[in-house]
């Protein structure tokens, strides 16, 4: 199956569109709420991530498979490791085998878990049998994968005496881990970052409580490329703040480069996302540390508006729903573009045009189809498995469709 994609452009040029809520707040809130049933959420992610880590959690016993759900596998592994009398075999897709997490389970087993490897040594399925997790203290490398981390975190207030991590070297991600602080937080959780420890108190209730979830700015993302190939389109996204947990929330100062200017509308909770007189540079360079997973989506556009650009701190983007590096390299590489990737490292390098009517691998990574999908302002462009937004957007092509992409499915 493939999506065929392009753009007529419409008198209207001004469009509304609502993006699912954030599928990392969700995913977290998600977690809190098992441990604390009077905490209620509203506008969760209606992702197929968010969706396998809902049935998870309503298993004690026997097998929970989240496919290709990494969020889900990290998060369940310490959940049900610390949840005492629980016996599960925790498995997922093919990629997700492949994906290694060994740090988390020697993180896990340090507190005290019950968890063994059911086939290869330090990767999916595991063998989780849940107790109570007595020590509270452990050191991690701050370079990790933030996931290890904040699923540690996430557990960490329903152990008896609390958790304090050490985290080792420079921070990997540190905006997920103040988003999953803030999360905490605002539950009525005592924690902190100090030097790069976190401490986080024990405590086994919380006020009756209701949050909402933002939407998802990795999300917003694939708009605000599109804006900036557009010529005049205007767009806005409900549901965002200003002061946001996400840290992928750095795309509105990041695609003032690009031509794009956000507007914030506190009492409406929108942003409208708009073309702008800025001058774009012929060269972007940006360390993305902070920021993986919207590295997709700035390259993409970078050579959609015809400029070279350097993205560093992507060695997470390795070990993502696939290597994401090399996925890049190669779909690129079909379009006509001139680029190279090192182990943390893509680099646009200066190309003779885009062509047209190429198929775009997806390599089962929601990221991959939607990243490359605002190429359709420039140019035809073909998808190859596009049923792949449901992990995170499942709605996407409709929304597309909605600002004049054409989009037939075959």
């Amino acid at each position: 199956m493939k999506a065929i994609l392009s753009y007529k452009n419409r008198p209207n040029n001004s469009f509304l569109i609502t993006i699912p809520g954030s599928k990392s707040e969700s995913n977290r809130l998600l977690i809190l709420q098992a441990l604390y049933a009077n905490l209620t959420i509203n506008n969760l992610s209606t992702s197929d991530d968010t969706q396998c880590l809902i049935q998870g959690l309503k298993n004690n016993n026997g097998t929970v498979d989240i496919h290709h759900a990494g969020t889900a596998m990290r998060f369940l592994s310490a959940y049900f490791a610390s949840k005492e009398s629980t016996n599960i075999n925790l498995t997922g897709s093919e990629r997700m085998q492949e994906r290694p997490i060994k740090i988390l389970v020697d993180a896990l087993t340090s507190l005290g878990a019950d968890i063994n490897y059911l086939k290869n040594e330090g990767y999916p399925p595991l063998k989780v049998k849940g107790k109570v997790l007595e020590n509270s203290y452990l050191m991690i490398n701050a370079n990790v994968s933030s996931q290890y981390i904040t699923a540690l975190m996430l557990i960490a207030p329903s152990l008896n005496n609390g958790l304090k991590i050490e985290l080792e070297g420079e921070i990997t991600s540190i905006p997920y881990i103040e988003m999953t602080l803030d999360l905490l937080q605002k539950i009525g959780i005592t924690c902190s970052l100090s030097h790069n420890c976190i401490a986080i108190e024990p405590q086994h209730e919380i006020k009756d409580l209701n949050i909402d979830v933002e939407s998802d700015w990795s999300s917003a993302s694939y708009f605000y490329s599109i804006v900036a190939l557009s010529e005049n389109m205007e767009i806005t996204l409900k549901y965002f703040r200003k002061n946001s947990l996400q840290g992928d929330s750095e795309l509105a100062e990041i695609y003032k480069l690009l031509g794009v200017t956000t507007e914030f509308n506190s009492s409406e909770n929108t942003i409208t996302l708009k073309r702008n007189d800025k001058k774009i540079p012929s060269f972007l360079e940006l360390n993305l540390n902070q920021t993986p997973d919207i590295a997709q989506t700035i390259i993409v556009t970078c050579l959609g508006l015809g400029i070279t650009c350097k993205l560093t701190g992507l060695k997470t983007l390795k070990i993502k729903e696939t290597d994401r590096l090399e996925a890049l390299y190669i779909e690129l590489s079909k379009l006509g573009a001139n680029c190279k990737i090192t182990s943390e490292s893509i680099e646009l390098l200066p190309s003779s045009g885009i062509k047209a009517n190429v198929l775009i691998d997806t390599y089962q990574d929601h990221r991959m189809a939607m990243a490359f999908a605002p190429l359709s302002l420039v140019t035809t462009i073909e998808i190859k498995e596009p049923n792949v937004v449901s992990k995170s957007y499942p709605t996407f092509w409709e929304d597309l469709q909605k600002i004049g992409v054409e989009v037939q499915i075959k």
